[in-house]
């Protein structure tokens, strides 16, 4: 005889589901039972969502599924932000929630949501199991789908009796049955040659790749694209690493506060070769002003996004890795695009020349010492606000899926236990969570699951005592009239050493680095409670409504 919360834990076992983060309840003490004996090793959080941010951070450093587990009501709710941040930025995740009872379904019984109905417009599909043995199956589905074509969150929500009800024989389990559900992944071969025709022509041509590239595994196929037709490259916020920071080619982030070159370059290119990217606000500003001279070739796996925000003159559906190699197979080469690249370089040199160059505590001094110590290893995990920019900005990225970040939903709080879950998903990397005073306290309870299981998280704040990011806009576009934006010191050390975590407040700038190597050096979790300029803001920005090539720099500030 097996229960259906035995067949679940078999069905996560041939998913080949290693870690599981979660926090216990009553319709879900079925499944903890079982994980009793179970070699799956389940993390306790301090909060549900922390468990969902920590899922989406496994998935994000490993590639991997990532598997959350709440019990009914107020627990299932409390997954709904970490599963909308997963579903933004496209993150393969399971999320199980228990269920009251069959019987007592929409009756408003004790602890009782209606997770599915919630959760629909978040996730790429949800279930309702009203029978053990349809659960093999649907795990089978559940990561089929979420791993699959644009990879997203899917949830399965499972009333306590489908838990307990008992089964003689475990249910057969196909491989799915989907039939309606057919990811395109090679690009149309017609679609192909238009792009090698429009490729070779080009005298100003530009890449512009986001988290697609990253989830399609296509970094190196785009290095071959630019460096066999010397074609710069910008990234998105999600793109970072794709192409290592100190390529030659590579411009850096576009969009709100991108370079000065990555921005000049898309107004100025001739050529857009957008690879994973959906165009979203953030990057284009004006949208209309957005490459206004380009044509542009918009590769992408969800067709939905080809032509949503900006019409594209070759859309090529499919994944960017087999995409890029079948243009690349195709294209014999290009010289004669050195007056386009010595524009771009100078672009980037003048942004170079007006760097961080002060003697204060400022943000971009502490990414620079930090990213110099780390080098190419280390992955570097972000709250959001003013500390997400800075890092974006100033830590130099050299390899995929080491930058872990909230894009779409920007979600504060995300970072802590996203570092938590990538540490789980590579352990054997230095995870470093970088936060703001504001975002980290919307999370800080997750010191004790690091500090449980000695979870080695680095956790650097970039401490102003206000929020920030919010605070930046009020001084540029409020007259600096700070409504409800400043926030009273904490002492973030002594809070630490309270869950039996080691950390060291730094207000000068000469011990910056002894403070992020005695923090790298430590074993254990370590809090770095840096105290920034109170008003250091993020530069270069785009207003809102503005062209992306109408930035704001310091200068100008």
């Amino acid at each position: 005889m097996k229960t259906g919360a035995k067949l679940l834990i078999e069905g996560l076992q041939r998913e080949g589901v290693e870690t599981i983060f979660g926090y216990p309840g009553g319709s879900v003490l079925p499944v903890y039972d079982e994980l009793y004996d179970a070699p799956v090793r389940h993390v306790l959080v301090r909060h549900e969502q922390a468990a969902a941010h920590a899922a989406d951070g496994y998935a994000r450093a490993s590639g991997r599924v990532g598997v959350c587990l709440a019990t009914s009501g107020p627990g299932a709710c409390n997954l709904v932000t970490g599963i909308a941040t997963a579903y933004m930025d496209s993150v393969p995740l399971v999320a199980i929630t228990g269920q009251v009872p069959t019987s007592m379904l929409g009756n408003d019984a004790f602890q009782e949501s209606d997770i599915t109905g919630i959760t629909m417009p978040v996730t790429k599909h949800n279930y309702l199991v009203k029978r053990a043995e349809d659960l093999p199956q649907t795990v089978r589905d559940a990561f089929f789908i979420a791993g699959t074509g644009r990879q997203g969150p899917v949830l399965i929500d499972i009333p306590k009796d489908v838990m307990t009800a008992q089964l003689t024989e475990a249910p057969p389990v196909g491989s799915h049955r989907l039939r309606g559900y057919q990811p395109t992944y090679e690009g149309h071969a017609l679609q192909i040659e238009k792009a090698v025709a429009l490729i070779g022509e080009a005298e100003r041509p530009l890449l512009y790749v986001g988290g697609g590239v990253i989830a399609s595994g296509a970094s190196e196929e785009v290095r071959r694209l630019a460096e066999l037709m010397v074609i710069p490259v910008t990234t998105t916020l999600m793109g970072l690493g794709a192409l290592s920071c100190d390529h030659p080619l590579n411009l850096g982030m576009i969009g709100m506060h991108g370079t000065e070159a990555a921005n000049y370059a898309v107004t100025e290119c001739d050529l857009l070769i957008a690879v994973g990217v959906r165009f979203d606000d953030r990057v284009t500003g004006k949208l209309d002003a957005f490459a206004p001279n380009a044509r542009i070739i918009h590769i992408d796996i969800d067709p939905a996004e080809i032509g949503k925000n900006k019409p594209a003159d070759i859309p090529i559906v499919g994944d960017a890795r087999r995409i890029l190699e079948a243009i690349t197979h195709r294209l014999a080469g290009q010289d004669g695009r050195d007056g386009w690249l010595e524009r771009v370089h100078r672009w980037k040199a003048s942004a170079a020349a007006h760097s961080d160059g002060e003697d204060t505590l400022s943000p971009a001094y502490i990414l620079q010492e930090m990213s110099d110590l780390l080098g190419s290893s280390g992955i570097i995990v972000s709250e959001v606000g003013q500390n997400q920019m800075w890092a974006a900005q100033h830590y130099c990225f050299r390899r995929p899926r080491t930058w872990i970040s909230s894009g779409g939903l920007g979600t504060m709080g995300y970072g802590f236990p996203a570092a938590i879950g990538a540490h789980f998903a590579r352990p054997e990397e230095t995870v470093v969570d970088v936060a703001g005073d504001g975002s980290i306290q919307m999370n800080i309870q997750e010191l004790g699951t690091v500090a449980q299981y000695r979870i080695p998280v680095k956790i650097v704040i970039l401490n102003n005592m206000y929020l920030g990011m919010v605070r930046q806009w009020q001084e540029l576009f409020y007259d600096r009239r700070y409504s409800y934006t400043e926030l009273p010191p904490v002492d973030f050390v002594g809070i630490g050493r309270a869950y039996g975590v080691d950390g060291i407040r730094v207000e000068d700038r000469q011990d910056v680095r002894p403070a992020l190597q005695a923090a790298f050096e430590s074993d254990g979790p370590f809090v770095l409670d840096f105290r920034i300029d109170r008003e250091a803001n993020v530069f270069p920005m785009v207003p809102a409504g503005a062209a992306i090539n109408e930035m704001i720099g310091r200068r100008q500030a």
